[in-house]
């Protein structure tokens, strides 16, 4: 066993014996450090004032993310590079990023600018000159609070031109920082404590198995893309804490001609390449999934194993009749996904247990899928309704159906109502009708600030009809494009 956090902080070698496992990556960053390039906004991953670039070794190679350093606990840097934007300089000279913000007066206050810049470098370091539309959704989880976004997208697009990205120190030096930390991946169980809460990561999947069972009362943290709010807006202590960001089995993808199979701990990012090639309504959905940030964070395993009845991923998944493979201890058992949520924050889950991995069925050859997400706000909002609808035809009949949704009960469901009114009628606009008509029999939903309960049960029964005029009129234009040719 491990008693202290090892990672690099750009080039220096960081080792930290006594730490608060909730502890965040900002506050180390700006109170210990004194590192205040980077920023304190919303503090809820949210504005993105506080983006670095983390370095992390994923399938044995070394990838460079942007993520919201406010909601990352120190403890889940082990074995990482942090980069902040005081990395940037080099010899009295800023980077090209830098460099192409100032040539076109993007940086406005400046309050928000060091989290433009890591995000814009974080692009740099992973793409070539990207097009308007790539380079606005990296944007999407930075807030400028002056409204100066035409100008950070133009330095954005220009900054290639402000350097060679091949002779770049960060990219020259790239095989050098995964030598380094590759040097520090272990299969020890890291254990840190401030004296009051103690944290746990093990890099095994028998020791994560030991350590659930031993301690049935931890809180499992995986992307804290929630968890992390949890502490900075509820101010919850949590005592003791298992991090499952170091098993490296927990990652794991595969993918047969039936079944794709995924970690529990595949980021975001990674599912929305795969499961959005399933379908380009997935990857739409998926592409205004939270922020560049979160979404670099947050896990498919978090983000079902949280239970948010608003989650935009558990929808799609219930309509793809995704299962979920659970482990306690040394045995394995597979819940279906539309029996494991069960009320408010209420799983199907037992003491001692943990999602190791979901099986998401592809789309069959005779099946339709839509998928829509209402929101105030185009990019990084939550929910009012999301809809996800399956149906698999015979002979023109409705053969299977799955009409699921979020922002309509305490839990992602299904209608069971409206499904049971198309199956064995003929696909048509009459039947998605009748079963818009019945969907009201499925939910009774709240109203909150978002919407009403009568809006969002108008809503949600639109959204079949809607199903119906994008596969039965396909020339019928149902979705409000936004700048850079995206549909909504």
């Amino acid at each position: 066993m491990r008693d202290h956090l090892r990672f690099y902080l750009g080039d220096e070698l960081i080792e930290v014996a006594t730490c608060a496992p909730t502890l965040s990556l900002l506050d180390w960053l700006r109170l210990d450090q004194h590192r205040t390039g980077t920023k304190e906004g919303c503090n809820e991953g949210d504005c993105g004032a506080c983006t670095v670039v983390i370095g992390k070794i994923e399938q044995g190679r070394l990838v460079y993310r942007a993520v919201n350093a406010c909601i990352l606990f120190l403890p889940m840097l082990d074995g990482c590079q942090i980069l902040t934007v005081e990395h940037l300089k080099s010899a009295g000279e800023l980077h090209p990023v830098q460099r192409a913000m100032v040539a076109f007066h993007a940086s406005q206050c400046g309050f928000c600018t060091p989290g433009i810049v890591m995000s814009l470098f974080a692009l740099w370091l992973n793409e070539n000159r990207p097009l308007t539309a790539r380079v606005e959704d990296v944007l999407a989880g930075n807030l400028c609070r002056c409204t100066g976004y035409r100008p950070i997208v133009e330095a954005a697009l220009q900054m290639y031109d402000f350097g060679e990205r091949a002779q770049d120190r960060f990219i020259l030096n790239q095989l050098e920082v995964e030598a380094r930390l590759l040097a520090l991946q272990d299969e020890t169980i890291l254990r840190v404590s401030d004296g009051v809460s103690t944290l746990y990561a093990p890099a095994k999947l028998d020791d994560l198995a030991q350590l659930v069972q031993s301690h049935t009362g931890a809180t499992l943290v995986a992307g804290a893309t929630d968890v992390g709010l949890w502490v900075t807006k509820g101010f919850r202590k949590l005592e003791p804490v298992i991090l499952l960001n170091r098993v490296a089995a927990l990652r794991e993808m595969t993918e047969t001609n039936e079944v794709i199979r995924f970690g529990a701990m595949v980021p975001l990012t990674q599912v929305h390449k795969v499961l959005g090639a399933q379908h380009p309504q997935i990857a739409e959905l998926l592409r205004r999934f939270g922020s560049e940030q979160v979404r670099n964070s947050g896990t498919i395993g978090g983000n079902i194993a949280n239970g948010s009845p608003i989650g935009d991923l558990s929808p799609v998944l219930l309509a793809l009749g995704a299962r979920l493979v659970l482990r306690c201890g040394e045995v394995e058992r597979v819940c279906a996904l539309d029996e494991f949520f069960i009320a408010y924050k209420q799983q199907n889950i037992s003491a001692g247990e943990f999602v190791l991995r979901i099986e998401v069925p592809k789309l069959k050859p005779n099946a339709l899928l839509h998928i829509s997400k209402i929101s105030k706000r185009f990019d990084e909002d939550i929910s009012t309704v999301c809809g996800a609808f399956y149906l698999e035809l015979e002979q023109g009949r409705v053969k299977t159906a799955r009409l699921a949704y979020g922002g309509m009960a305490a839990t992602p469901k299904r209608a069971r109502t409206a499904e049971a009114a198309l199956i064995g009628k003929p696909w048509s606009q009459h039947s998605a009708a009748d079963a818009a008509l019945v969907l009201s029999m499925d939910f009774s939903p709240l109203s909150d600030m978002r919407a009403s309960a009568a809006y969002r049960g108008t809503v949600a029964a639109n959204l079949i009809r809607r199903f119906a005029l994008e596969t039965l009129e396909p020339n019928v234009e149902t979705r409000v494009t936004r700048m850079g040719g995206h549909h909504a």
